[in-house]
C-alpha cells in the first residue's frame, strides 16, 4: 500500500477530496475557538474583551505552529512527489525535534512577555487580568500546538486530510465538555475563569499529539525501519526553517495586525468595540473556512507536482482553486451579511457590542474574496519553494498599510472605528492584487526556464 499519488489523475477530484475534509476540520477548529469565546462572554464583557485582546498574543503560538507545519508540508510533499520515502522520514523526524525546540523557547519568551504586551495594547484592570490568566496557560502548552501541525503535515503530504478532521471534531466535543468544568469549577475542580478555558485547550492539544502520532505510524508512507535510519541533522533543520520561517513570519504579521486593530479599536471605541471585534473575527473565520481547505489542497497537490516537475499541473491546481474559492466566498458573504445581528448576539447580548459587531461584519464581508486570493496564491508559492513572498505580503497587508490607513481614515478623515474596518478592506485587496500578480509571474518564469531552448 502506498500514499496517494497526486501527480496523476483528475486535479478537480483531488482538490475536492482534500478540501472537503480539511474545511470540515477547520470548521471544528474554529468552532473550538467559538466555544471559548462563547463561554468567556458568559463570564462578563470584560472577560470577553480580555480573551479578544489575547488573540494577537495567542497568534504567536499559531504562527510558529502553522508556519512550521506549512513549510514541512511543502517539503514533505515535494519528497513524495520525487518518490523518496527516505526524505519523508528524514524531514518528518527533524521537523518534530525542531517543533519541541521552538515550542520550549516560545513558552519561555511568552511567559515573560505576555503581561507587558497586554499593557502595550492598552489593557488594564479586569481585562488585563483575564487576558494574562488565559495566555500564560496557553504558552505552557506551546509544544503541543506545534507538534500537532508537524504530525498533520506528515499525513496531509500523503493526501490524508481526514485524520486531522477527525481529531478536530473530537477536540471540539471535548472542549465543550471541559471548558465549563474548569471555568466554573464543576465536579470539584476550582473555578479558574479564563485560565480554565486555556487548560481545556492544552489538554485537547495533548490528546491530538497522541492521536495524530498513531495515525502517522499507521500511514502508508511510514516505515519504522526508515525512521530508525533517519538522522537528525542541523542542515535538514535549516532546510525546514528556510521554508517555515517566512510562513511563520507571515502568520506573525497576522498577530501584529490584530495587535494594531485591537489598539485602534480600544482607542476609538473601548471595551465594547474590542469585544465586538473578537466575536466578529470568529464569525469571519467560520465563513472563510473553505479558503483554508483550498489552501491545504493547493499546498499538498501543488507540492507533489512541483516535486515531480509537473508545472503544468501546478498551474492547473492554482486556477481550479481560485475558481472554487470565488464561488464559496461570495456565497458566504451573502449569508453573513444577512445574519449579522443573529450571529453577533450569539456571543454577547450587550447592545453596544451587538451594534458594533453588526457594523464590523457588514463591512469586512467585502474582504472575504481577498483573503482567498492571498491564501491560495501563497500556498502555490510555498509549494514551489518560493516561501519568502508570504512574508512580504504579510508585512504589506498587516503592518505597513494598516499603520498608515487606520490613522488616516480614523483620525485624519474622522471616520473613527469605521475607518478601521474600511481600512481592512482596502489593505487586503491591495495585498490580494500583489499576490496574484506575483504568483502568475513566478509560474510563467518557471515554465519558461524549463522549456527546451
Amino acid at each position: 500500500m502506498t500514499h496517494t499519488d497526486l501527480t496523476t489523475g483528475d486535479i478537480k477530484a483531488h482538490i475536492k477530496r482534500l478540501t472537503i475534509p480539511a474545511s470540515i476540520g477547520w470548521f471544528f477548529n474554529t468552532m473550538f475557538n467559538v466555544v471559548d469565546t462563547f463561554y468567556a462572554g458568559k463570564i462578563s464583557t470584560t472577560a470577553l474583551a480580555g480573551l479578544s485582546m489575547s488573540f494577537p498574543i495567542f497568534f504567536m503560538v499559531i504562527a510558529f505552529s502553522s508556519g512550521l507545519g506549512t513549510g514541512s508540508t511543502a517539503l514533505i510533499s515535494n519528497a513524495l512527489g520525487r518518490k523518496s520515502r527516505e526524505d519523508y522520514h528524514r524531514l518528518g523526524l527533524n521537523a518534530l525535534v525542531l517543533a519541541w525546540i521552538l515550542g520550549l523557547g516560545l513558552m519561555a519568551v511568552g511567559l515573560l512577555a505576555g503581561r507587558p504586551i497586554f499593557e502595550l495594547m492598552g489593557a488594564g484592570g479586569e481585562v488585563l487580568d483575564y487576558g494574562v490568566r488565559y495566555i500564560d496557560v496557553i504558552f505552557l502548552g506551546a509544544v503541543f500546538f506545534i507538534s500537532n501541525h508537524i504530525l498533520n503535515a506528515m499525513l496531509a503530504s500523503q493526501g490524508d486530510t481526514r485524520s486531522n478532521r477527525n481529531y478536530l471534531f473530537v477536540a471540539f466535543v471535548l472542549n465543550i465538555i471541559l471548558d465549563p468544568i474548569f471555568m466554573f469549577g464543576w465536579l470539584g475542580f476550582p473555578a479558574m475563569g479564563t485560565a480554565g478555558v486555556a487548560l481545556a485547550t492544552i489538554l485537547v492539544q495533548l490528546y491530538g499529539n497522541v492521536y495524530l502520532a498513531r495515525k502517522v505510524v499507521k500511514s502508508p508512507a511510514f516505515s519504522l525501519h526508515l525512521l530508525k535510519t533517519a538522522r537528525l541533522s542541523v542542515r535538514t533543520m535549516l532546510e525546514i526553517l528556510h521554508q517555515a520561517l517566512p510562513a511563520s513570519l507571515n502568520m506573525m504579521t497576522n498577530s501584529l495586525g490584530l495587535f494594531i486593530v485591537n489598539a485602534y479599536a480600544m482607542r476609538y471605541g473601548g471595551d465594547a468595540v474590542v469585544a465586538a471585534y473578537g466575536a466578529s473575527l470568529r464569525i469571519e473565520q467560520l465563513t472563510t473556512l473553505p479558503a483554508l481547505g483550498l489552501n491545504m489542497a493547493a499546498l499538498t497537490i501543488a507540492g507533489q507536482n512541483f516535486g515531480a516537475g509537473r508545472l503544468d499541473r501546478v498551474r492547473e491546481v492554482y486556477r481550479q482553486c481560485l475558481k472554487y474559492g470565488f464561488v464559496l466566498m461570495t456565497s458566504g458573504m451573502v449569508v453573513i451579511f444577512l445574519l449579522a445581528r443573529v450571529l453577533i448576539s450569539t456571543f454577547n447580548n450587550d447592545p453596544a457590542v451587538v451594534s458594533a459587531g453588526i457594523t464590523i461584519i457588514r463591512i469586512v464581508v467585502l474582504v472575504f474574496n481577498a483573503y482567498m486570493l492571498v491564501n491560495v496564491s501563497l500556498a502555490i508559492m510555498q509549494a514551489s519553494k518560493r516561501p519568502y513572498v508570504a512574508m512580504g505580503i504579510g508585512f504589506l497587508r498587516q503592518i505597513a498599510l494598516p499603520s498608515f490607513m487606520f490613522y488616516f481614515l480614523g483620525t485624519t478623515l474622522a471616520m473613527g472605528v469605521r475607518g478601521i474596518w474600511t481600512g481592512l478592506v482596502i489593505n487586503n485587496w491591495i495585498a490580494a492584487a500583489v499576490a496574484v500578480l506575483y504568483a502568475h509571474r513566478t509560474l510563467r518564469r518557471m515554465e519558461e526556464a524549463r522549456r527546451p531552448q
